[in-house]
């Protein structure tokens, strides 16, 4: 069993998230004190809580944490013999921290000449990258750390494994390839960026053909079309990778810090006779 700390460290120093799980409350009999810690990444945990179902269900909330991208920290009240069929019959508090998570899951569709200028940008943001494209050829040697490269014969395929959430930039180099692309994003709808590379001429395009599909006006507003930034002017693979980038930053740092925890929930999750006492001292600060 590896103590947390050192296991925190080494996840945080090889770019992994992960969430810490802390014991902040405890009433009657648990099967650890206050003040227990275990970490959790998608694959591994680290230290213990006490085991059992309380462990179980904690790994269970912390791995949906790490799937869905949550950044806010998050409160948990279990019953441990009421809800959990734990022996010791007591109450415990969990409190989830999400460490090192990435502010954005950014699907760059095309490794073309703007592809290739724009993923190194986006790779040295705090955020992960699905690199996807059909001709490997097309792929640098080198590929950034935190990039993910897929060689797909079938790039639509690869939205189906998407993180909610996730910022999409469709820029293949076939016109047929880009208007199912955005078709399956747009049918899917959870994601928090969508840009389609192209002047106004292909959008008009785009948009009737994906009217005949069913597609309301609500649906293809979501799509950015042309994309980047307006005031970033150029037509070098360079120039429009950074607009494009400007306006993914400019996204994310907008819907990134939204959620902020308060003591108050804290001691909602507590008996009334215990609630004074319940708000540790990092929330009175």
């Amino acid at each position: 069993m590896n103590n947390w700390i050192s296991a925190l460290a080494d996840l945080q120093n090889q770019g992994e998230p992960c969430v810490l799980v802390t014991i902040i409350e405890e009433l009657g009999s648990t099967p650890r004190n206050a003040g227990s810690k275990m970490v959790i990444s998608a694959a591994q945990t680290f230290d213990t809580i006490g085991g059992g179902h309380l462990e179980y269900k904690a790994m269970q909330i912390a791995r949906d944490m790490l799937m869905r991208g949550q950044q806010n920290t998050h409160l948990e009240r279990f019953s441990l013999g009421a809800s959990l069929g734990q022996c010791c019959g007591g109450v415990t508090v969990l409190l989830f921290e999400p460490m090192g998570q990435v502010q954005a899951q950014i699907a760059v569709f095309g490794a073309g000449h703007v592809g290739r200028a724009l993923v190194p940008l986006l790779a040295t943001l705090p955020c992960r990258v699905h690199w996807i494209d059909s001709r490997e050829q097309e792929f640098p040697d080198h590929i950034p750390h935190g990039v993910r490269k897929i060689v797909s014969e079938e790039p639509v395929d690869e939205i189906a494994d998407l993180p909610v959430g996730s910022y999409c930039i469709v820029m293949t180099h076939n016109h047929a390839l880009d208007l199912e692309l955005t078709a399956a994003l747009l049918k899917r709808n959870d994601f928090a960026y969508f840009g389609l590379i192209g002047s106004k001429t292909k959008r008009v395009k785009f948009e009737h053909r994906l009217r005949d599909r069913g597609f309301d006006a609500a649906q293809l507003q979501r799509m950015r079309c042309p994309m980047g930034l307006t005031e970033v002017k150029g037509k070098l693979p360079v120039e429009i990778a950074i607009s494009i980038a400007g306006e993914i930053i400019a996204t994310y740092n907008a819907n990134f810090g939204q959620h902020t925890a308060s003591a108050e929930p804290i001691a909602k999750l507590l008996p009334a006779s215990r609630r004074s006492q319940a708000i540790p001292s990092f929330a009175k600060n």
